[in-house]
């Protein structure tokens, strides 16, 4: 954006206002020089890559052809038409250039880009004006407005030139006025503060810019939706090498918000929903940092391809309201995978979506797996944002067939439930779900003391809660902080005749940073059914471990007791622990070495004794929607039949 220029004389004291760059402009505010006479104008500038026609010997060193501030005196052999490489330095701004300066010089610099080609004696001349004019203009952006810089040309095998810099003074603000910032009563010092510039400050076109940003920033958030924040003014007093700054400023009156309405052309959600995704509710002060969290969310439901939210004015005296446009993006999905796990075998899914086909965000999913040990049919109900950002309500009807090395169970399912989300775009300190559960299940085992088979139905009511505290600092990739989470569930089982028990669960991990390139993390559950003894209990619902997600190093389930057929039967409970060194090693990879154990118990209550231990060393690819794992684990105390190495993929850490 151009500086708007304008010098008349007052005696010793000139006067130059001038409105700073908009803050995307990349350098400072340029003052415009005055304009070159008639017939230098009328004269096509010159390429300073455009090679000469051989000039002739005359015998004598090229003369002065410097003007201005920036001024040039070129030492050049007889031959100007010579070609070489050329090395240059800047003489002159230790004491004045910041790193900013430096780098957009080496940005900007005509010398810098083209000093692996060789140049003329005219071409060093122009590349040498137009640096020292850049040089000249970076300076008085830093508040040098007496900046001076000559170029010279030392001869000699490789050319070397030269930029000698004279900032001179640099000049200081006697005075910044916010013109109008009073009318913001208690709020005017912390918008002054926001600002920042303020007397006796260098004048610096970089610090204006990011000063008005952050005012038109914070003035938002301090609850005035309509401020005008104007652009500032500069009076500059060489005599005295000083400065005054002006800025009108027009709060227009803090707000509170009113109500979410919908703008002319609006597609995906109505009004009501979209001010249950958002934070604030009709009567909170007005925050324009919320407006953009609302944007945010709405482009997080995968509903929306574009968004406009902006304040309007509202019939409320002192209120606000928030105008929506949305537009649609495609809500359907369709998705596939194929996989192999040890315990688990060969797997296939694929699944269709339609995330808005009950309107607003009331989606349907199918979903089939067929597998060598697995088959299942899936009908998913799920509501996101129901009266509330990131609560989900959901509904399914399931039909599955699994085969384990414990069990084999038909099971159909009906189950719903009520949840608060945490997402990687909003981690959440406080989660937690309400549900419920009926299952019908033909399963399959063998008496654990003869080996006989048998087969029994089991039908299960079953109201699952949980409640879960993340203070880690990344939902991913955590490296410090805490996690703890417990999940309670009481069951009502009817085989052979009817008896109740509780299945209860609590995880815990930490995160300690040991150096910048290693965390240390550690990992503890415990859990037990009460009420009911082993046998009686569903296979499918008793406690398993062993596998990527518990004990690595071992197969899937494969951890705990174990029928005559060496076959793993579950318990009643279970305690499992893990340790782990997370080590950055170079570019994006780091390897885990990790120590894993864990048992089940026939008893109630974990005793917390006979652990099978696995270890191993996994690779991270840390990409940037969270870290890849690869880990290979081996059991210490293995079990006959047990697999000396287990490999593991996934995305995200382990735990």
């Amino acid at each position: 954006m151009a500086s708007r220029l304008g010098w008349f004389g007052l005696g010793a004291t000139a006067v130059l206002l001038v409105a700073p760059p908009l803050a995307a402009q990349t350098g400072p505010a340029q003052t415009v020089p005055a304009a070159p006479p008639a017939s230098a104008a009328a004269d096509p500038p010159l390429d300073p890559n455009a090679p000469l026609a051989p000039l002739p010997d005359i015998g004598v060193a090229w003369p002065d052809l410097g003007t201005g501030t920036a001024t040039t005196n070129v030492v050049q052999t007889t031959d100007g038409a010579a070609e070489t490489r050329y090395a240059w330095r800047i003489d002159g701004i230790d004491a004045a250039a910041t790193p900013l300066l430096r780098q957009r010089f080496d940005e900007l610099s005509t010398l810098s880009a083209n000093d692996r080609s060789a140049a003329n004696a005219a071409q060093l001349d122009r590349r040498a004006r137009e640096d020292a004019d850049l040089l000249q203009t970076l300076l008085r952006g830093e508040g040098y407005y007496d900046a001076r810089v000559t170029t010279r040309v030392e001869p000699g095998a490789k050319p070397l030139v030269v930029l000698a810099a004279e900032p001179g003074t640099l000049y200081r603000f006697r005075d910044v006025t916010l013109g109008g910032i009073a009318a913001a009563d208690g709020k005017a010092p912390a918008l002054r503060d926001a600002f920042g510039v303020k007397a006796d400050d260098p004048v610096n076109a970089d610090a204006i810019v990011a000063g008005e940003a952050r005012l038109k920033t914070q003035i938002g958030q301090a609850g005035f939706p309509f401020a005008d924040v104007g652009e500032s003014q500069i009076v500059v007093d060489r005599a005295a090498k000083t400065a005054t700054l002006a800025l009108a400023v027009a709060p227009g009156g803090a707000r509170r918000f009113g109500q979410v309405v919908a703008l002319p052309g609006n597609r995906v959600f109505d009004a009501d929903h979209v001010q249950d995704i958002a934070r604030f509710a009709p009567g909170d002060p007005y925050d324009a940092a919320s407006l953009d969290d609302l944007r945010r969310a709405l482009i997080q439901t995968g509903l929306v391809s574009s968004v406009e939210v902006k304040p309007v004015e509202s019939a409320t005296p002192g209120a606000v309201d928030i105008g929506v446009k949305l537009e649609p993006a495609p809500p359907r999905t369709i998705a596939g995978e194929l996989g192999y796990g040890t315990g688990e075998g060969a797997r296939s899914e694929i699944s269709w979506t339609h995330r808005n086909l009950f309107p607003p965000e009331g989606g349907l999913t199918l979903r089939g797996v067929l597998g060598t040990r697995e088959q299942l049919g899936n009908i998913v109900f799920r509501r996101n944002n129901v009266n509330g950002r990131d609560r989900v309500l959901t509904a399914q009807l399931a039909a599955s067939h699994v085969v384990r090395d414990a069990y084999e169970a038909k099971t159909f399912t009906l189950a719903g439930g009520l949840e608060r989300q945490t997402t990687i775009f909003f981690q959440k300190a406080w989660t937690w779900s309400l549900g419920g559960e009926l299952l019908a299940s033909d399963e399959r085992d063998v008496i654990a003391a003869t080996g006989e088979p048998r087969r029994r139905t089991f039908f299960i009511a079953a109201t699952p809660t949980s409640l879960n505290y993340d203070g880690s600092d990344d939902l991913l990739n955590p490296t410090r902080g805490f996690r703890l989470g417990g999940r309670f569930s009481p069951e009502f089982s009817l085989q052979g005749s009817a008896f109740g028990y509780a299945r209860l669960q609590v995880d815990g991990s930490a995160y300690q940073p040991v150096s910048p390139r290693v965390v240390l993390a550690e990992r503890v559950r415990l859990g037990s059914i009460l009420g009911a003894p082993r046998d009686r209990i569903a296979p499918s619902r008793r406690f398993y471990a062993g596998g990527g997600a518990s004990v690595r190093g071992y197969g899937y389930q494969a951890i705990g007791p174990r029928d005559v057929n060496n076959d793993p039967i579950g318990g009643l409970s279970l305690a499992e622990f893990s340790i782990e060194a997370r080590v950055k090693t170079f570019g994006n990879f780091g390897i885990v070495p990790f120590l894993d154990g864990g048992t089940i118990y026939t008893s109630a209550l974990p005793r917390l004794s006979d652990f099978q231990y696995g270890a191993g060393v996994g690779v991270r690819y840390y990409s940037n929607f969270g870290p890849i794992r690869l880990d290979v684990g081996t059991p210490l105390n293995p079990q006959p039949g047990d697999s000396r190495i287990a490999v593991y993929v996934s995305l995200g850490q382990a735990f």
